[in-house]
């Protein structure tokens, strides 16, 4: 089975609360993985991430500040990459995994496996378990 063409790559919003919290250990590295990806097409972010990092502000003006739509194309989740999450979901949960609900990184690995993103993410593990087929850009 062949690989879909990355129409771009969606930011996982670990590498964004990366750089907003100044992370000693990571923000180097995500800011410069974040430029990378900048020179191979746009930038995406889902409203999943738009609502992990909201939770560092106060104001939505804040966020919309640190990911400006001019740099950050804001993408709804497909309906297919929904139900790609929740069958994602129930084989962790056949795995033994304890979470009762999905979690975030089943929509993000989903909606870049469906659209055929590249994902940037420093949490690599879960989606190369979940989501084999895309294409991840992790240390």
């Amino acid at each position: 089975m062949s690989r879909p063409i990355a129409l771009g790559t969606l930011i996982d919003s670990n590498v964004i609360i990366d750089i907003v919290g100044g992370d000693p250990t990571w923000s180097d590295w995500s800011a410069s993985a974040i430029e990378q990806a900048d020179q191979n097409g746009p930038l995406i972010i889902n409203p999943v991430v738009f609502a992990e990092v909201s939770t560092r502000f106060v104001r939505i003006e804040e966020v919309d500040a640190i990911l400006p739509r001019a740099d950050f194309v804001r993408a709804a989740i497909p309906w297919d990459a929904a139900f790609l999450a929740g069958q994602s979901f129930l084989l962790y949960r056949r795995r033994g995994g304890v979470k009762t609900s999905p979690l975030p990184d089943f929509f993000i690995g989903a909606h870049a496996a469906v659209v055929g993103l590249r994902l940037l993410t420093r949490d690599a593990r879960r989606y190369r378990t979940y989501f084999p087929t895309i294409e991840l850009i992790a240390p």
